[in-house]
């Protein structure tokens, strides 16, 4: 890695950075929830920034299938491994702990399970199905891997009907074979390109500062729209530890500002961009803005 990266890892993060305290009864209340049902979430175990101001808002982007993934992306906190066998009850305590938490849009992604025939794609569908039924005024969004580009193992899981389906490219086309494991740019283009094409509203999100031009985001984001892509969100990577992919820049908000302005004029339908955003940072707007647009 060249100095410029240790150099950027070597400094304080820049104020913009800086993460807020919020409401410790509400989180205690969500963990709680999460613990009691044995759940995982990618709020804890990809120490994402934004959980505390999430739990405190009494919602949480659930992980199925584990905690352990079979990639080993350079990117990603999550633990790497051989997972155990799924969990048989974990759609209905799912299910019963949304309604518990009383959400009204309700985020579920999981590790990626390379080890399973199907990729974990019939528990995806039975997740869904469960939440149907035990909240069925709660919109479902779901944040899958990219099951190879099968695209039967995708219709197992549009089948279910989710109200959202996304998809994360992670970062330009010429970074993927140094952040991401096995997952290829134009695989996760067919994923989405696929989804896209059965109908669902489709979404997708990028990571910034691994050292990407803004030519390179722009370019991703017209392969996105290209493909099908209607949501994005865009956020800083920050390196969970220091065995993880170096930071190469700290993006200025305006930086990020100018690319949600480029994203839309692109054709994007809504857009999420800042230093703290995350794939399912506040998700519920985006859910609301893509069922106005289409009355």
């Amino acid at each position: 890695m060249s100095d410029r990266y240790d150099e950027v890892t070597r400094h304080k993060k820049p104020e913009w950075l800086k993460i807020k305290l919020h409401n410790n009864d509400e989180f205690g209340e969500v963990a709680r929830i999460v613990r009691q049902y044995g759940l995982h979430t990618i709020c804890s175990s990809g120490r994402c920034p934004n959980q505390a101001e999430c739990w405190s808002r009494r919602t949480a982007t659930f992980m199925i299938l584990g905690d352990i993934c079979t990639r080993s992306c350079k990117f990603c906190a999550t633990a790497t491994g051989r997972p155990l066998p799924p969990d048989p009850d974990e759609p209905r305590n799912l299910a019963r702990s949304v309604r518990l938490m009383g959400l009204r849009h309700c985020v579920v992604t999981s590790v990626t399970r390379d080890d399973l025939p199907d990729g974990g794609a019939q528990i995806w569908a039975d997740v869904v199905r469960a939440i149907r039924e035990e909240n069925p005024q709660t919109t479902i969004e779901l944040l899958i891997p990219d099951f190879d580009a099968r695209k039967e193992l995708i219709d197992t899981v549009i089948d279910a009907a989710p109200d959202i389906i996304g998809h994360n490219i992670e970062t330009v086309e010429r970074l993927t074979p140094l952040v991401r494991s096995r997952a290829k740019y134009r695989v996760s283009m067919q994923t989405l390109a696929h989804i896209a094409g059965r109908g669902c509203r489709t979404k997708s999100g990028l990571m910034v500062g691994l050292g990407e031009t803004p030519d390179e985001v722009y370019a991703t984001i017209d392969d996105l729209v290209a493909n099908g892509v209607q949501i994005l969100t865009i956020g800083q990577y920050l390196r969970p530890t220091l065995k993880h992919y170096p930071v190469a820049e700290y993006v200025t908000p305006e930086q990020f500002a100018h690319y949600k302005e480029e994203a839309l004029k692109r054709g994007m339908l809504y857009v999420e961009s800042g230093p703290m955003v995350r794939s399912s940072y506040m998700a519920e707007k985006a859910m609301r803005c893509c069922s106005e647009t289409q009355k």
